[in-house]
């Protein structure tokens, strides 16, 4: 056994012959040649600063070229970066979703006004006049994203009044 210096940690360690001759003889545990292979970085989390490490491909795949330890520190940086008028529901100097909030103080049950589902993954908030800045009660409607469709684009529903007239 011959005597070898671990090339990441420089701790001495013992080696038979034939494994350095094979490539062997380099680092003195699994632990320090997967540190040694790393050609990635550490990083700062985004949010609360706590170090990380991230692989070349993650680095160069980041988007807004910021990195998080978990979820949830993520989550408090694109509800920040992404309020108001940087929301993808904003529209018109106004959110969409105020409509979903004005419909949710009405107390209706959330089902679908023309085909009775009551998954609500699927239901939207419909505008009877379809005017978006109009959330009073009486205008809001839940349907799912097909009869929403529908609504709009075949005029299915106008029998039961999800349909104002354009005027």
């Amino acid at each position: 056994m011959a005597i070898y210096i671990c090339t990441v940690c420089r701790q001495e360690f013992k080696r038979k012959p034939f494994l350095v001759r094979r490539g062997g003889g380099k680092y003195c545990s699994n632990a320090c040649h997967y540190a040694a292979i790393r050609s990635g970085k550490y990083v700062a989390c985004g949010t609360c600063g706590k170090e990380l490490y991230r692989s070349p491909k993650r680095l160069r795949l980041a988007k807004h070229k910021k990195y998080f330890c978990n979820k949830s520190c993520q989550t408090i940086w694109r509800n920040q970066v992404f309020f108001g008028p940087n929301n993808k529901s904003w529209k018109d100097g106004h959110s969409s979703s105020a409509s979903v909030t004005a419909l949710n103080r009405t107390k209706r049950e959330k089902v679908c006004e023309v085909c009775k589902t009551s998954d609500t993954r699927i239901l939207a908030v419909h505008h009877k006049d379809r005017n978006r800045l109009n959330n009073s009660g009486d205008n809001l409607a839940w349907l799912c994203h097909n009869c929403h469709f529908l609504v709009h684009h075949y005029d299915v529903g106008r029998d039961r009044g999800l349909l104002k007239p354009r005027s």
